[in-house]
């Protein structure tokens, strides 16, 4: 597991992290969220070794990072940092070899990769001559190429297609399943709801909200529940400790006083049958980041 504690940085009077702490579970894809200037990048920098913290310390299964240990990582940074005038596979095993590995398994490792990825007809061209989304995908490759043990991504979905963001996706989640935590950081809160398992929010340099993302939804969910029928609910406005919030027909958002209410209005509506939904209404990661930031 890799465990950020207490990270505090400042550059000059700006203090831009305040007691940062949050884990990355092995086997997980943990989205880290918060808009321009939240602290996200300083973060990923810090846990990578290229920034210092002025306190706090971050540690992979308990031992605290040293400069090896970081050789196991495979980051991302937001800025593109490939060679423009390389051809890409070549790109891709300057950097697999610079990780220690043999030239044939660089080789390898760089054109299953880049063809996983969706640019095995480019593997002779210059990356300056692909697409800025293909360069995404070729600097993701050079993140994965030497098989880390830990992922941090900064922004890897940025400018990438629905289709392409898939098959990104499904390159990451083979190596969470292998056991590697992987960070990566993303204003695109759809994508990451979509796809973490885990979710950190930031904002002005503080952790405002971490943990499953479920878990999260749980805990920032209304009293609200959302009853659908097949048939008529107008019912719901004669029961006690009851207040309908919106109605049409068979679908009905109403606030019980308490969790008898609620479950009195759930045995009525077996009992009138047709029951094809009782749900508390739960908030999207939009909603959840909007009410922990303001």
């Amino acid at each position: 597991m890799l465990e950020v504690s207490h990270i505090n940085r400042s550059f000059g009077d700006r203090h831009v992290l305040r007691d940062v702490s949050f884990t990355v579970p092995p086997g997980k894809l943990t989205g880290f969220v918060g808009g321009n200037g939240a602290g996200k990048t300083t973060t990923m920098r810090i846990i990578l070794g290229v920034l210092s913290a002025d306190s706090g310390v971050v540690t992979l299964n308990g031992e605290r990072l040293t400069e090896d240990s970081r050789r196991i990582f495979g980051y991302m940074p937001e800025e593109r940092g490939l060679y423009p005038k390389m051809k890409v596979r070549e790109q891709v095993v300057y950097l697999a070899r610079l990780h220690g590995l043999s030239a044939s398994d660089a080789t390898r490792n760089a054109t299953d990769l880049l063809e996983r990825l969706g640019l095995g007809e480019r593997l002779e061209d210059t990356v300056e001559s692909l697409s800025l989304g293909n360069q995404q995908r070729a600097q993701i490759a050079a993140a994965l190429v030497h098989d880390p043990d830990v992922l941090v991504l900064d922004e890897p979905f940025s400018g990438l297609d629905p289709i392409a963001v898939e098959v990104v996706l499904g390159v990451l989640k083979e190596r969470a399943a292998s056991g590697v935590p992987v960070l990566f950081s993303s204003h695109q809160l759809d994508i990451v709801e979509r796809l973490c398992d885990e979710v950190v929010v930031i904002a002005d340099g503080v952790i405002r909200a971490a943990g499953p993302r479920e878990q999260l939804r749980d805990e920032h969910s209304s009293n609200l529940t959302e009853l659908l029928l097949d048939g008529d609910a107008g019912w719901l406005r004669e029961m006690p400790g009851v207040s309908v919030v919106d109605f049409d027909g068979g679908y009905a958002l109403f606030d019980a006083e308490d969790e008898p209410a609620r479950q009195r209005v759930l045995q009525r509506a077996v009992t009138q049958g047709g029951v094809l939904g009782f749900t508390r209404q739960r908030p999207t990661l939009a909603e959840i980041f909007t009410e922990v930031v303001r």
